[in-house]
Order: structure tokens, then sequence, then C-alpha cells
């Protein structure tokens, strides 16, 4: 029985999310297991957040998968054990094509990388943060059109994000959708103008 509560943002989605989610819970006895009304992942993410009690928040995309039962349990400990406010892991993506593998790749490498450069980079696939600090900090930016988990976690102090060991997978849905170059594109150049705010404001396209 899990008492720990779940929410899931659905922003009118037409592939059976609500039923399936629901069928779900109930076989798994998910007691804190709510369905919200969501948006753009900034107002689903942040509607959550507004109903959660909990000392530490974690974020997921819909098509994620912890790889480690043990994961959650591991990233809370170290959290409080460092005194941690914001934490991600390595994003895999096993069933993608080969490239989809090297973008994550670099992803991960980057990401493991810029906390020393004064900016952390996490996203929302995986993202935990201590509520007192997300809310501190005024949570995701809902009128970002783009990569409003970076945005949030770059204000974050460097000694206090780490990423830790664990994994999760994904699929490479998106970079099916958009294109391996427009997608190298957008990440490369929201790295490179991230201290630009107007950056996270655009439509880049990312949500069409």
């Amino acid at each position: 029985m899990y008492t720990v509560p779940i929410y899931l943002a659905d922003a009118d989605s037409t592939d059976h999310t609500r039923d399936t989610a629901t069928l779900l819970a109930a076989r798994l006895n998910l007691l804190g297991f709510q369905i919200i009304t969501g948006g753009l992942p900034a107002v689903g993410r942040n509607a959550g957040a507004k109903l959660a009690k909990t000392r530490y928040l974690l974020f997921l995309d819909a098509d994620v998968v912890l790889e480690d039962d043990t994961f959650v349990e591991r990233v809370i400990q170290e959290m409080r054990a460092k005194g941690l406010h914001c934490a991600t892991t390595d994003v895999h993506c096993p069933e993608g094509k080969w490239m989809s593998k090297v973008a994550y790749g670099i992803s991960n490498f980057y990401q493991r990388g810029s906390r020393f450069f004064g900016t952390p980079f996490a996203t929302g696939m995986c993202m935990f943060f201590e509520r007192r600090v997300f809310y501190s900090l005024d949570g995701f930016h809902e009128g970002a059109l783009f990569a409003e988990d970076y945005l949030l976690s770059k204000q974050v102090r460097w000694r206090r994000f780490r990423v830790i060991k664990g994994g999760v997978a994904t699929s490479d849905r998106r970079m099916q959708k958009m294109g391996y170059w427009k997608l190298a594109k957008l990440f490369f150049g929201t790295a490179l103008l991230s201290h630009r705010s107007n950056q996270f404001l655009k439509d880049h396209g990312y949500w069409h």
C-alpha cells in the first residue's frame, strides 16, 4: 500500500491517459493518486507542487521509467545527507536509434559538468527539488515556452545540486518528431544563451 501522493497532470490528452492511469492506480492501491488539470509542462508541474505537502518533490515526464526500484529512496537519503536543493540523474534511451542514444549521452555529460560552471542543468524528465527551495524560486516559469526545467535548475546554487547514480529510461519520440539537428540547435543555443531569459520565452516550435 502506497500513501505517497502522486499527481498526474493531464492536458486533455486523447490517448486514454486518464483511464489507464486510474486503472493502474487502483490495481496498485495508490491511495495518494490524483489526476489534475495540466497544460504546458510548467503549468502542470506547478499545479501538482501546490498540492504536495512532502519535503521533497519529484517531477517525471510521461514517458519516463525508473531503472532502479531503490532510486527514489537513495536520492532522498543523499539529498538529506548533503543538504541538496535539487538533484537529477542520467537519462537513457535503450530502445531508441543510435543517434538518440548519442544525443542523450551528450546531454548526460553536459548535465554532470553543468554545476561546475555555476549553472546546474536538470531536465523535467527527472527532477527532485526540496519543496521549500522550489517555492523560494517561484517554481517553473509558466511563461516559458521551451526548457522551463533548465530555466529553474540554473537558479540553484551549484553546491546544492547533484546528478545521482541510477538513471531513468525514456523514448526518443521528441527527437523523431522534431529531428535531431533542430533539437541539437535548440539545446546548444539555449546553453549558450542561458543568461538571457527571453531565450526561454520564445516559441521555438517545440510543442507544435
